[in-house]
Order: structure tokens, then C-alpha cells, then sequence
């Protein structure tokens, strides 16, 4: 991060914080015509007002508006209500949309988006019952990822991170399981910042004589991790299925960083998760990623641990992990983050995960009740499952100080939803609106600590098809030396 960067976050941390809905008055923002796009946002100082909108805060203590103002000051939010005095600030007008926090993915392998929809059918892995022959571990972990340069590495951080944020997840778990060599790892690292969005680096398992991991994650915490204040953070992985995962642990704590895992029954992890249960190794500082076909006590060790869960609701039902304990996270107090895993098999669309959980959800509750079932569980509702794409997910990722919500204080990482858009109109019920009815194309502006990434549908900072070009590159790199053909009409 440059000294500059670092001046203005700081700058603007310290600045007051308004309570929210405290100014009232004229309606300000003679600076700037409404419709032209502010300048400079971000930076120390700058203050730009979202006017008009329909406010989501997801913060109890701020409350929801029907029409309400959100005032942003260098990269903070300083305060959120009808009829701001915003003085001389610059206007985001936001009349027909829906202000919300940015979503946030707990678990996305990033470093896979040259090979999206490579493996539409595939399963997890070949467990020897029926479909199994054409799965993700043997494609993707067990030969296409074994090929990556770091340039490839780069390029699929770059473009992955960048259509997320075009989708308005503003923050993400990167789980890149690609660190061959330092020089991987660095070229991730390098990818993430490029983009410019908030980022838990998740640093998992390489391969080959050439990798360092994991011990390379006290180099890579002192280089590039050894401030707090940046939009970069970094989470370790320990995965309980390989060898040596008992060091991976030790480090994470050593650096003081969260870990995170892969926790998938099916794999056959379960002993070794009810020994790492019954041993007192959990902490709040885990978040365990899927949890099919876990046993009650390892459930209840988590719980009491303070640990949290990632569902990837989609990919788990598509990808045989073992249904998705929707329920089992509900009934045990455990409220769970959501993700979307790898782009090779489904959409990390967002308001697609949001819609998966809440349906199946549902779906089993229903079906309970169908069948004359008593001491039922509530239904979720939208607004649970934005809790789970915004609130959990900032928990999750021990990110929630500085994002999750539209509080006063926090940093303005703030989607606007055209809720006028024919998909839409006319609005009835915000959360609905949101769940039920949206896709990618309604996130119109997207900011991240105060930035504008995204303008009235147009993605910024980004050169959209020369990345393309690069990325196709490196695709068709990918395929020669991983030895499959590609064919745009497999089965």
C-alpha cells in the first residue's frame, strides 16, 4: 500500500463521526451537478453525498429509510438520514434505488477464473458411486492447477475480483490453492490489490518441490500484511486432509490471523475434525467452509468455540459435499456467512447464494409441515439471507469494525440497486426486491471505502477486454499443457 493511501485512510479514521440522522436542513451538494460522477472519492477529505435513496443499513441501531441520505467522508461513512445537511458535498443522486452494504464472499477460488464452466457437471470427486469419473479434484486440483504460471495466477485474481465487484461483492475470501512458489504467491497477492476490492488473502496448499507454504506465511504477513489499515488482510489455511495441517494451525495462530477450512464429510474428515473438536482446537478465530455430514459434537464444539461457518449452498448441492446443513447451522445458534466457492462449476453471482439458501431453506420446512411435522423452525426470510451475505460474512472474516453495515463510522463500502429497472418496478418491499426479484444487472454504482469502483452500470479503473485477451491466454495455456481439449459443446 502506498504512503498515500495510508495518509488518507488514516486521515479520514480520524475524522468525527455524525450520529446518524443528526443533520437537518438544506439540501446541499451545489458542487456537483446530480448526475455527473464525483471525483476523487476516497481520498481524505472528500465528501460525497448518496441522496434520496431507499436506505438498507442492516444495522439495527441506524434503522432502514424509506428515503434517506448517506454521508461519506474520505473513505468513512459519517453519517446516514432523511434530509442531511451535507453542505458542500458532491451528489450520488439515488431516487429509484436501493443503498445497501456491499455483499461479502467467504470463499471463492479465485485463482480458477480461466477455467470457468469447465466443469459444469463435475462432481467433487470420485467417491465410486455412479458420476463420479468426471470430478473437480482430478481436473482442476490434480492437473489443471499444477499447470499455473504465476502470470496465470495474476491474470484469473484480476478478472475474478473484478466481475465480482461488477456484481457488487465488495469483499472476499480469495481461497487461492495455488501457492506452487513465492513467486505464486506473490503474483496473487499482486492480482487482489490490482483490482482494488476489499480482500481476506486466504493463503491454502501448494504444490511441488518449488513451494514454500506454509511456513512462507510469516514472509508474506511481514510484506504485505503488517498493517491493519489497508484494504488487504490475510487468512491462513489449514486443511485437516492433508499432512502437517497440525503446523498450518500453529502458524495461523503464531501470526494472529484467522484459519480457515474445508470441512466436507464425504471427504472422510469427520474423525479428524471430532479429535480436533474433543482436543478444545477450535476457536473463534476458524471458519470452516461447507460442514456437510458433520457429527453433533463437532457442531457443538463449534458453536462453542465462537466459530464460524461458509455455506456454498449452490455448489454444494451441484457438486455431491453432502447436503447443506442449512438446517443443522440454524437449529444450532450458528448464524452462517455464504460463498460462492469456484467459478468452474457455478456463478459467484451473489444474489444467487442469497436465493439458494433462503429456497432450500424453505423448501425443507415446507415440506415438514406438508407432512404434518410439528415444532417447525421459522422460515428464513430476505432479510436473514442479506444478514448472511453482508452482517455474517464481515463477521466471518473478523472484518465487521469496518464493513458489513451502513453505520457512521465504518467504511463506505455501499452498492446502489436499481429498483426501477422493468426486472423490478414498481418497488414494494425492499429485502424482496432484493432477493427475490434482482440479478448482477441491477447493481448499478458500487463503492469501496469510499471509491467509486462501479458508475451507472459501467465498471471503472479496469481495461474490461484487454484483461480479456489475457485471460483467454491464459486459458488456452492452460488447456494445451493440462493435455484436455477444449470443446465448446461438452456434455
Amino acid at each position: 500500500m502506498s504512503d498515500t493511501r495510508r495518509d488518507f485512510i488514516k486521515a479520514a479514521a480520524a475524522t468525527g463521526v455524525i450520529a446518524a440522522g443528526a443533520g437537518l436542513g438544506t439540501v446541499g451538494g451545489a458542487s456537483a451537478q446530480a448526475g455527473a460522477m464525483p471525483q476523487d472519492t476516497g481520498t481524505a477529505g472528500k465528501r460525497v453525498a448518496i441522496r434520496n435513496g431507499a436506505v438498507l443499513s442492516m444495522d439495527p441501531e441506524v434503522g432502514d429509510f424509506e428515503n434517506a441520505d448517506v454521508l461519506i467522508e474520505g473513505s468513512r461513512i459519517v453519517a446516514i438520514g432523511p434530509n442531511l445537511d451535507v453542505g458542500d458535498a458532491e451528489v450520488i443522486e439515488a431516487a429509484g434505488m436501493i443503498v445497501m452494504p456491499g455483499f461479502i464472499d467467504t470463499h471463492h477460488h479465485q485463482f480458477e477464473t480461466a477455467i470457468r464452466s469447465a466443469l459444469p457437471n463435475a462432481l467433487l470427486f470420485n467417491d465410486g458411486q455412479p458420476h463420479g469419473a468426471f470430478n473437480y479434484a482430478e481436473y482442476v486440483l490434480g492437473n489443471f492447477s499444477l499447470k499455473y504460471r504465476p502470470e496465470d495466477v495474476h491474470i484469473s485474481e484480476v478478472f475474478g475480483a473484478l466481475s465480482q465487484l461488477d456484481a457488487g461483492v465488495t469483499t472476499v475470501m480469495d481461497v487461492s490453492q495455488i501457492h506452487h512458489s513465492p513467486e505464486h504467491s506473490d503474483a496473487a497477492i499482486q492480482g487482489i490489490r490490482d483490482s482494488g476490492r476489499r480482500t481476506a488473502f486466504g493463503y491454502f496448499e501448494g504444490h511441488g518441490d518449488a513451494s514454500r507454504y506454509p511456513g512462507d506465511a510469516r514472509r508474506i504477513r511481514e510484506q504485505y500484511f503488517s498493517s491493519d489499515d489497508q484494504l488487504l488482510t490475510m487468512v491462513m489455511g489449514g486443511e485437516i486432509y492433508l499432512p502437517g495441517y497440525e503446523e498450518t494451525w500453529k502458524i495461523g495462530r503464531e501470526l494472529e490471523i484467522p484459519i480457515a477450512v474445508h470441512i466436507v464429510g464425504s471427504f472422510g474428515m469427520q474423525p479428524t475434525f471430532d479429535e480436533l473438536a474433543k482436543a478444545g482446537q477450535f476457536g473463534p478465530d476458524n471458519l470452516f467452509i461447507h460442514m456437510t455430514g458433520m457429527s453433533d459434537a463437532g457442531w457443538q464444539a463449534t458453536k462453542d468455540a465462537g466459530a464460524s461457518v461458509s455455506l456454498a449452498v449452490p455448489i454444494e448441492m451441484m457438486m455431491r459435499h453432502g447436503l447443506p446443513p442449512i438446517m443443522k447451522t440454524l437449529e444450532m445458534g450458528v448464524q452462517p456467512s455464504l460463498s460462492s466457492d469456484v467459478e468452474c462449476t457455478l456463478t459467484a453471482d451473489f444474489f444467487t447464494q442469497m436465493r439458494s439458501a433462503m429456497t432450500l431453506q424453505r423448501s425443507i420446512v415446507n415440506q415438514a409441515a406438508l407432512e404434518g411435522m410439528e415444532d417447525l423452525p421459522e422460515l428464513l426470510t430476505c432479510r436473514d439471507v442479506i444478514r448472511f451475505a453482508t452482517v455474517e460474512g464481515a463477521k466471518a472474516l473478523k472484518l465487521d469494525a469496518k464493513t458489513g453495515t451502513l453505520t457512521p463510522g465504518k467504511e463506505a463500502d455501499i452498492i446502489l440497486l436499481d429498483a426501477e429497472a422493468i426486472n423490478v418496478a414498481p418497488l414494494n418491499n425492499v429485502p424482496g426486491a432484493v432477493v427475490t426479484l434482482m440479478e448482477r444487472s441491477n447493481v448499478d454504482t458500487v463503492l469501496v471505502a469510499g471509491r467509486i469502483r462501479k458508475w451507472r452500470g459501467r465498471l471503472l479503473d479496469a481495461d474490461v477486454p484487454k484483461l480479456r485477451r489475457e485471460l483467454e491466454a491464459s486459458r488456452d495455456y492452460l488447456f494445451e499443457v493440462a493435455g484436455v481439449q477444449q470443446d465448446l459443446f461438452r456434455d
